[in-house]
């Protein structure tokens, strides 16, 4: 017995590992995202007009703006984040770690998103305009950088393919990460512009699959369930 107590010193195994469950953080990453979307919805304004309900609502439209390109941003996230899982047999520290970050700058869009709902026309729309965009540019960038990460380390993806499908969403996430920078420099003398920038990037990343989608090659069936 004491050999075997003492045979993972010598090796110098220890009793942690650094390949960590993959549905662990695949379930907390979907409840992150749920629970955002949930409340982005919940910070949309009801009017109180009883009469002329339908202007009372239009005068709302920095918020229902807000709405549909953060829901959409979410959205895009959640179908990436979605191919990455699918594509990943192990997790590992960094990849946890990774991720983490990511959803944390994913989780300040109730947020950022109220903020510049609320500024949008007003005399702080620049900085409320910007401080949106840091927020989808730094979550899009941690997005890229946990792909780029994976592709460094085949060893945990489900197959040989699974890293050239990877490489293909880096390079489609590429151009997201860039043209939210550009709106981020836009944001502090065109705020306009730069919401017209977020929202495109946004829209882009729902519709971009459905019409110009390069079909990935990996088989899900080399995935075990």
């Amino acid at each position: 017995m004491a050999a075997l107590d003492e045979s993972p010193k010598r090796s110098g195994l220890s009793r942690l590992t650094d390949v960590l469950p993959t549905d662990r953080l695949n379930a907390f990453a979907d409840g992150v995202f749920a629970i955002v979307i949930t409340l982005l919805v919940l910070e949309l304004p009801v009017p109180d007009a009883a009469e002329g309900l339908l202007w009372a609502l239009l005068e709302e439209w920095p918020d229902f703006l807000a709405y549909v390109i953060s829901f959409a941003f979410i959205g895009g996230f959640w179908i990436t984040h979605s191919s990455i899982t699918r594509l990943t047999e192990q997790e590992d520290g960094v990849t946890f770690r990774l991720t983490l970050a990511m959803l944390f700058f994913v989780s300040l869009l109730p947020f950022s998103t109220s903020l510049m709902a609320t500024h949008i026309a007003g005399a702080g729309s620049r900085l409320s305009v910007l401080i949106y965009g840091l927020d989808l540019l730094v979550a899009s960038y941690m997005l890229n950088t946990i792909m780029r990460y994976l592709v460094r380390r085949p060893q945990l993806l489900v197959d040989g393919l699974a890293k050239d499908d990877l490489r293909v969403l880096v390079r489609r996430r590429r151009y997201g990460v860039i043209l939210n920078g550009i709106g981020v420099l836009l944001a502090l003398f065109l705020p306009p512009a730069a919401v017209a920038i977020y929202a495109s990037v946004a829209l882009y990343f729902i519709i971009h699959p459905l019409f110009f989608g390069r079909t990935l090659k990996h088989s899900l069936k080399t995935k075990k369930q």
